[in-house]
């Protein structure tokens, strides 16, 4: 008999090519009619209405080269899509690239390199890895969203919500760099508040721009998650982002300047007690406030400082409180009182409108705040069964109000010192009596909050989609008519932005003409947020080449919504709430017909190195490329999977790899001498196959055993458990390869190689050719014979300190004293119990005994 030798280079080179030649994967628009043949897999409770499936890996940023976490996700997706279309499911498995940036645009700066150069160098990379590792995508809808072709319809999405009042333009604050003269993105300013590139002292500003109102479809996105197969925590997380909250809403007027500031609380009930106002150091109305007064230098530089802080830093409850007078007041309106303002970093604008009536005798924080500044603390209401009728004395010191009362006092009690026909009643019925009485005075109303914000979607920068609003001085401000879709971004050789955003420089672009009028005029100079390019991709995958249209309504009804959706949970938040928003505004204006984008979503885990984040400055790093140029894809991805759940983070072991690479080897190796002993192929078809003999009838039952189990781990996603159950299976067929016939081993063989088909397609798909003729992703997902599950008698693995040491034949209905005895009596087992004491008996019924012995 010849000598086999597993060639992965080889065996996936051959597959790829057949794959790419014949365009296996690719999927039509045209229905599914008669899709699947008569028998073709086991549908169960998969079967629908619409016998199809849309699967799809979260799009990828082109940077680079691919990373593991790459190959995790699509590993992950592309196991559920060749399940699911061996369930005889027609599956859309689309691929893109989100790739509009300020990686590269930051690299042009550095290098002079456009963008669109270094991005479409990415690209290649992404696209010749991704072939390399097998992956079954539909490459005739590939697209990036920084193509004309695609960003011309983001364009067209931003005037839809612009035309229905979902775009608005408002000042904001951002982080600004005076040396540079630009805005900085978070990521671009140190730890020490100073611009990355030049070391300057970062400032704030507040600059005029673009949001979406995805504040408007708050209770929706809070309310339709109930509807949505995804991660608990996921929806947790974005239940927290929302962040509803019930209260009031109450107006605070500046009468120096005019101005109301309405503030929203969830305890109206305390409105008596506020004695000072606060403002958060982004709140666009500081530095308007502080204006013309002795604290307006003082006051800058607190914002500035405060913008360079993270939120968690702010919202620390022991962090020592700060801030700076406004050298303003306000009224509160419930007692007419002057209060001062203020502007301190503990107010963060994500809370109500950024500005809050401060009650330092019922707030921690509020209350650290009055002792740090001297202010006054009085108390409204009583802990219930105080007994007590006045407050610390109107006036009197904070310290003294504090140690008086056992200030702050935070919870529910009775009202005091607030006004006679509130005085006395408990703090839920004052709640209702108080906002009933703000809503008759006009001074305040019931409100429900949320802490979710409008999305700004302006960024000073060059490489993203152009913004289609032209200014005019006749017309002011005018969308682009979709006939003159897309604005294409223009070339420029300066990326660095000089007091302005870089496309301002492309003058010749930016002065235009009104579309209105005819009259001379000036194009919008931010770009888009790339998160608005990729809120609607999977949409324009169901119709990539339209010209028309963003998409054909028939090629969405036949995909939408995606059944399956694969990411990490880093974009648990953004991400997923952007897209759900644009599913839900697009459908209110009549162009989809379904709220949500995911029906079910899949967050995978993080792959760590010596159980640390990999990065190049720990020297961590695991190529994709480098493991499949030593082993082969199918090794990589198969690992990959079989490293632990898919949804948990796991540690790379290069011990590990070398295993799974092992096992691909004995199987092919085993299957290529099978094929060469068996004679001619001839299906792998259980029918007819009868055993001769205890051997045989073993290892057709442990066939149908891993049959069951892998189809069950697969829909669950317990894809590591799967593939433990082929190498079971590979096992037994190694044992038992001389005492049974090559007919029942090449079935065998042929059923571990249909279950690895998702994991490890090449070889796969090679051993299953090799042994039966036959294409194994045409073939339907096997069924297992309930008659062949069920046994009297199964195999107990008999271990001693974790150890296998013996296997021994138990009866289906032993007990677990049964059981334990069967073990002892193991000889093998015998041999590692000698002159040793059983501490501990392990039993997992119907699997093992584990002996723990010292």
């Amino acid at each position: 008999m010849a000598a086999h030798a597993y060639d992965p280079h080889e065996i996936e080179s051959r597959w790829q090519e057949l794959w790419a030649r014949e365009r296996t994967w690719e999927v039509s628009n045209e229905g599914a009619e008669d899709a699947l043949q008569a028998g073709a897999g086991d549908l169960g409770d998969e079967s629908r209405a619409a016998e199809r499936s849309y699967v799809l890996e979260m799009l990828p940023y082109p940077s680079g080269e691919p990373h593991i976490g790459h190959l995790k996700c699509y590993a992950v997706g592309d196991a559920i899509a060749h399940h699911q279309r061996r369930l005889g499911l027609r599956v859309l498995h689309p691929m893109g690239y989100d790739a509009f940036g300020l990686p590269a645009e930051n690299h042009a700066i550095r290098t002079g390199v456009h963008p669109r150069e270094s991005t479409a160098e990415s690209i290649v990379s992404f696209q010749r890895q991704f072939r390399s590792w097998g992956i079954s995508i539909d490459w005739s809808r590939e697209l990036a969203t920084d193509e004309p072709s695609y960003y011309r319809w983001t364009q067209w999405i931003f005037l839809e919500l612009f035309a229905a009042g979902l775009a608005y333009r408002k000042e904001a604050a951002v982080k600004w760099c005076p040396k540079d003269q630009t805005v900085l993105a978070n990521e671009q300013v140190t730890a020490e508040g100073r611009c990355e590139r030049c070391g300057a002292l970062v400032e704030a500003r507040q600059l005029e721009q673009w949001f979406f109102r995805i504040t408007d479809y708050a209770e929706r996105l809070l309310s339709d998650l109930d509807q949505i197969d995804w991660p608990e925590h996921v929806k947790t997380m974005q239940r927290n982002w929302i962040g509803r909250s019930e209260g009031a809403e109450v107006t605070f007027r500046c009468e120096q300047l005019g101005v109301d500031y309405p503030v929203f609380t969830t305890r109206p009930d305390t409105l008596f007690g506020a004695t000072f106002f606060v403002m958060a150091p982004e709140h666009p109305e500081v530095l308007r406030m502080a204006a013309g007064t002795e604290h307006e230098q003082a006051v800058q530089e607190y914002v500035n400082r405060a913008l360079n802080e993270t939120n968690e830093e702010r919202g620390n409850a022991e962090k020592p409180k700060t801030g700076v007078p406004l050298g303003r007041t306000v009224t509160n309106p419930v007692n007419g009182e002057q209060i001062p303002v203020y502007v301190a970093d503990y107010v963060l604008m994500e809370y109500g409108t950024g500005a809050i009536m401060a009650v330092p005798a019922h707030d921690e924080r509020d209350y650290a705040f009055a002792r740090a500044f001297g202010l006054e603390i009085r108390r409204v209401i009583a802990p219930p069964g105080d007994g007590a009728e006045g407050s610390a004395g109107e006036g009197e010191g904070p310290a003294e109000a504090g140690q008086a009362v056992g200030l702050p006092y935070t919870g529910d009690g009775v009202l005091v010192n607030s006004r006679p026909d509130f005085d006395g009643l408990r703090s839920r019925e004052a709640l209702s009596a108080i906002v009933e009485w703000l809503d008759r005075e006009g001074k305040g109303h019931a409100s429900v909050n949320y802490r979710l914000r409008d999305w700004l979607v302006s960024r000073q920068r060059y490489w993203g989609t152009p913004i289609p609003i032209v200014y005019c001085p006749q017309c002011g401000t005018v969308p682009v008519p979709a006939d003159q879709l897309p604005v294409e971004l223009p070339d420029i050789s300066d990326y660095t932005p000089k007091g302005r955003p870089p496309l301002a420089a492309a003058e010749d672009w930016v002065a235009t003409t009104c579309p209105t009028c005819g009259g001379s005029a000036r194009r919008e100079t931010d770009t888009m947020d790339t998160f608005v390019d990729s809120s609607w991709y999977f949409l324009r995958y169901c119709d990539p080449r339209n010209e028309r249209a963003a998409w054909d309504h028939e090629a969405l009804a036949e995909w939408m919504p995606v059944d399956q959706y694969i990411g990490g949970v880093e974009h648990a938040i953004l991400h997923l709430m952007y897209a759900r928003f644009f599913c839900k505004a697009l459908a209110d204006l009549g162009h989809l017909g379904f709220q949500e984008p995911f029906e079910a979503l899949f967050t995978q885990g993080m792959v760590t190195k010596d159980g640390a984040k990999m990065s190049k400055s720990k020297g961590n790093v695991v190529s994709p490329a480098s493991i499949v140029e030593r082993m082969g894809a199918d090794t990589a991805r198969c690992y990959i999977l079989f490293v632990g759940p898919p949804e948990q983070d796991a540690d790379w072991s290069d011990a590990g790899v070398e295993g799974v690479h092992r096992f691909l080897g004995r199987l092919w190796r085993l299957a290529a001498e099978t094929a060469e002993t068996a004679g001619p192929p001839a299906g792998a078809a259980a029918e007819g196959l009868n055993p001769g003999s205890p051997a045989e009838e073993a290892l057709l039952r442990k066939s149908h055993w891993a049959i069951e189990k892998v189809g069950s781990d697969l829909r669950r996603f317990a894809f590591n458990t799967a593939i433990a159950a082929v190498m079971e299976l590979l096992n037994e067929c190694s044992r038992e390869r001389e005492q049974v016939g090559a007919q029942m081993l090449r079935f065998a063989l042929a059923t571990a190689a249909s279950l690895l088909f998702p994991f490890a397609p090449h070889v796969s798909a090679d051993i299953y050719e090799k042994l039966t003729g036959r294409r194994v992703w045409e073939e339907p997902w096997p069924r297992a014979d309930a008659n062949l599950l069920e046994t009297d008698v199964y195999e107990l693995v008999c271990q001693v300190n974790g150890k296998l040491r013996d296997r021994v034949q138990a009866s289906a209905d032993a007990s677990a004293e049964e059981l334990k005895e069967l073990c002892r009596s193991a000889a093998n087992v015998r041999v590692h119990l000698d002159g040793k004491e059983i501490v501990k008996e392990i039993v997992v019924p119907g699997k093992l005994v584990n002996l723990v012995v010292r």
